[in-house]
C-alpha cells in the first residue's frame, strides 16, 4: 500500500507530536512562579518555598521595570519627535501668515493706487 506525500508529513508530525508531548508536560513542572508554602512541614523547606517566591517576585519586578522604561524612553523620543514637528509646522504657519498679510497689504495698495490717480486727473480738468 502506498501512503501520499502528505499522509507522510502527517504521519512524521502526528509520531514527532506524541514523542515530544510528555516532554512538554515534564518542563511545566519546572516553571516558576510563586508556590504555597504553607503545606511544607519542616521549616528548612518552608523558607526554601519563601526564598523561592521573593526570588521569583523580585525578578517579575526588574522585568516589569525595565519593559516599562524602554516603553517611557521610546514615549519620550515619540514626543520630542513630535515636538521638532510641531515647531516646524508653526514656523510655515507664521511664514504662510506673513506672506498673506505681505499680499493683502500689496492688494490693498494695487487697488488704492488706481483710485488716487484716477482722482488727480479729474481735480485738474474740474479746475479748468
Amino acid at each position: 500500500m502506498k501512503i501520499s506525500i502528505t499522509g507522510r508529513i502527517a504521519l512524521a508530525v502526528s509520531t514527532t507530536l506524541a514523542i515530544c508531548l510528555p516532554a512538554f508536560s515534564v518542563r511545566a513542572q519546572d516553571v516558576p512562579g510563586i508556590e504555597i508554602c504553607t503545606v511544607e512541614k519542616t521549616m528548612e523547606r518552608r523558607t526554601s518555598c519563601l526564598q523561592s517566591n521573593v526570588d521569583f517576585l523580585q525578578k517579575a519586578i526588574l522585568k516589569s521595570t525595565a519593559d516599562h522604561q524602554q516603553k517611557l524612553d521610546a514615549a519620550k523620543a515619540q514626543i520630542e519627535g513630535l515636538k521638532a514637528s510641531l515647531a516646524s509646522l508653526q514656523k510655515i504657519v507664521e511664514d504662510l501668515q506673513t506672506a498673506q498679510k505681505k499680499t493683502a497689504d500689496d492688494l490693498k495698495k494695487k487697488i488704492d493706487a488706481p483710485i488716487a490717480k484716477d482722482s488727480a486727473p479729474a481735480a485738474k480738468e474740474g479746475a479748468k
